[in-house]
């Protein structure tokens, strides 16, 4: 474990709370988030985070530094895959385009607060039983074989265990109610559709856990590292979406780049984990090298999706702009399990 001061800890966390409040206060007003200021959010998002990387280059040392770089990029690279499910639950809820962003802040918070519990919890397995590395790296090559065969479950939000007991604990409404989580009617507290969807995202980062926590564990042991690292990925989440709105499905290569990554890292985990049970004459795969196996996996899964252009999609097949006065599904609707969100061709993009 790193010897890491005290005071870069409450650094870490001064620029998160501070960022954001920034944030919130930026977005108090429901308002579309439009391509130009998601690009600029997402610049601050990323630039704060290759700061702190510097940061923790200069305090902790290379190595300390090439695995944050590592960590980071690697859950950039697989929070991907949550966008698509980000519009498939906002398509499912007819959300209003305008309360999207506020959705996701609080998706947010709660991923950073599951995530950190995921992460001590899987730090501290590991430091005890190293034999766990191999089941992480199976979870890690089922999930390969799952997207190569594209074999990925449905996910029908409205069904999911939180949304499910929200509406155990209290009545739904079926209409938006502007920005607000709770309303009264008749004298009672009911909760709108908007609160539905923040569970719904919420479940739907628990799951995403499950690919992210083990993938992660490879590149660093270290609570700090991966936490702060993976604390920088979520952060920048929200202005990610809105930046590739209505481009999502165009990356169709994307999904294959990401199953080869985590192949990688299922290799990785089993190397480390020979490594310390077995003989230390096994090798295992430095930091460098994996930080630059997903670079270049990335990138090449970019430019192969741009040079080599999916068919177009049939006509009417993307999601209709939301209207703030459509309804969400009410509680007591049943819904046949919804299509896979990379199916849906992602949000729509602003005209």
């Amino acid at each position: 474990m790193l010897d890491v001061p005290f005071w870069l800890w409450a650094a870490f966390a001064v620029v998160v709370i501070v960022s954001l409040a920034v944030d919130l206060l930026a977005h108090r007003k429901a308002h579309v988030i439009g391509f130009k200021e998601a690009a600029a959010w997402s610049g601050v998002w990323v630039g704060l985070a290759i700061v702190f990387g510097g940061v923790v280059f200069l305090v902790l040392g290379a190595t300390p530094g090439v695995e944050y770089t590592t960590a980071w990029l690697l859950e950039k690279s697989l929070s991907v895959d949550n966008l698509f499910v980000f519009a498939l639950i906002f398509a499912y809820f007819k959300v209003p385009r305008a309360y999207q962003h506020r959705v996701l802040f609080f998706g947010v918070m709660g991923a950073l607060v599951f995530r950190g519990v995921f992460l001590a919890a899987g730090v501290a397995v590991v430091s005890r039983f190293t034999a766990v590395l191999f089941a992480f790296a199976a979870i890690l090559f089922y999930s390969t074989y799952k997207i190569l065969k594209e074999e990925e479950d449905s996910f029908d939000p409205g069904r999911s265990i939180a949304v499910r007991l929200l509406r155990k604990i209290m009545p739904v409404r079926d209409e938006y109610a502007g920005m607000k989580f709770f309303v009264r009617e008749a004298g009672k507290r009911v909760a709108t559709p908007l609160l539905a969807v923040v569970a719904a995202i919420e479940a739907a980062d628990l799951v995403f856990a499950v690919d992210s926590v083990p993938a992660v564990l490879a590149v660093s042991d270290d609570a700090f590292i991966v936490y702060t690292s993976n604390a920088f990925a979520i952060l920048g989440l929200r202005a990610l979406y809105f930046l590739l709105a209505g481009l999502l499905d165009r990356f169709h290569y994307l999904s294959k780049g990401l199953a080869l990554i985590l192949s990688f890292i299922g290799v990785k985990l089993i190397l480390q984990a020979s490594h310390k049970l077995f003989s230390s004459n096994i090798p295992e795969i430095p930091s460098p090298i994996s930080l630059a196996v997903i670079v270049v996996v990335l990138a090449v899964s970019v430019v192969l999706s741009i040079r080599r252009p999916r068919a177009t999609a049939p006509e009417g097949t993307a999601p209709a702009a939301q209207d703030e006065n459509r309804t969400a599904p009410g509680a007591a609707d049943e819904h046949p399990p919804a299509q896979r969100a990379r199916d849906t061709g992602g949000p729509p993009q602003d005209s």
